[in-house]
């Protein structure tokens, strides 16, 4: 179970959010067929979203989070909601690349040093937020930062990280949040500084300590907020038949005609949602018997 806790420090001047991600990670895997260093791309960008996702108040409420660098990789997309509901992909998942010096995931060369990083979150009765930042350097974390710090307006230090087995096993992956609120102390906004040095190794630490004792050893505080993070798509058969009839029906004929069926893949659960000839008569068959054509009760 992958779960958010969040509390307040520093005489309630600084937000600290700690996440446990690595049931999300291990399901982004398993979905996904992902390499590790692309596993540790993914998985940290869907930490960070999972973060964001926390601060939406509406049912309603969502948010997106794409990464374009010039690595192998290509581009990572992520998608949430106020329910932590995430889901992602990563444009190539097969990537290899060396241990960098340090023996850790080489995730900023997979990422790319060079790049965007753009956030959209829709608001019930607001138009979308767009925010964009320049890539620091490819690693998640750090662009996240600066995303923060120049989109945002709010500074916050962050740790995330992933901890995956050549086999695809995700060990441990999370991220611990410091962000000073509004009017925080210089002491206050230091020690958020100085705070987030120690989780260099947040994957490690999550795998042999989770959330709640990280919360409560290293900042002796109590959780206020717990809420689970889930990985689910939003895609549906229902959805993508509604696409298919905006189409129209000399086209499905067509597509049909050459390929043998009409097939729409999901990128967010890596799903393959197939209509043959009979499940496109019967789409248009709902389409007629709304329209007083015919008394017929289609199957669905």
């Amino acid at each position: 179970m992958s779960i958010l806790i969040k509390t307040l420090i520093c005489g309630g001047e600084v937000s600290l959010a700690v996440l446990d991600t690595t049931a999300l990670v291990q399901e982004a895997i398993a979905r996904h067929k992902l390499s590790p260093v692309c596993a540790a791309a993914l998985g940290r960008t869907l930490t960070a979203a999972a973060y964001l996702c926390s601060w939406l108040k509406g049912a309603d409420d969502g948010l997106s989070v794409t990464v374009a660098g010039d690595g192998p990789g290509g581009k990572i997309c992520v998608s949430g909601d106020s329910a932590l509901q995430m889901r992602g992909f990563i444009e190539h998942t097969d990537v290899e690349l060396p241990l960098r010096a340090d023996g850790k995931l080489a995730v900023g060369a997979c990422v790319g040093r060079h790049g965007t990083l753009t956030v959209i979150r829709e608001e019930a009765g607001a138009l979308p937020f767009v925010g964009t930042s320049e890539l620091v350097s490819g690693e998640i974390g750090e662009d996240f930062s600066a995303y923060f710090y120049t989109s945002e307006q709010r500074p916050t230090a962050i740790a995330v990280g992933v901890k995956v087995t050549a086999e695809g096993e995700c060990l441990g992956a999370g991220g611990v949040f410091l962000q000073p609120l509004p009017g925080a102390s210089e002491e206050s906004v230091s020690f958020a500084e100085a705070a987030i040095a120690r989780y260099g190794d947040i994957s490690s630490q999550i795998a042999a300590r989770g959330a709640e004792r990280i919360v409560g050893e290293d900042f002796s505080a109590a959780a206020m907020e717990r809420r689970r993070i889930f990985y689910r798509c939003h895609c549906s058969r229902e959805k993508i038949a509604g696409i298919l009839l905006s189409m129209g029906r000399d086209e499905l004929s067509r597509i049909l005609e050459e390929e043998g069926k009409v097939s729409v893949h999901c990128h967010y659960c890596n799903t393959d949602h197939d209509f043959y000839a009979e499940d496109i008569a019967r789409l248009f068959g709902d389409t007629e018997k709304e329209h007083g054509k015919t008394e017929h009760h289609p199957k669905t």
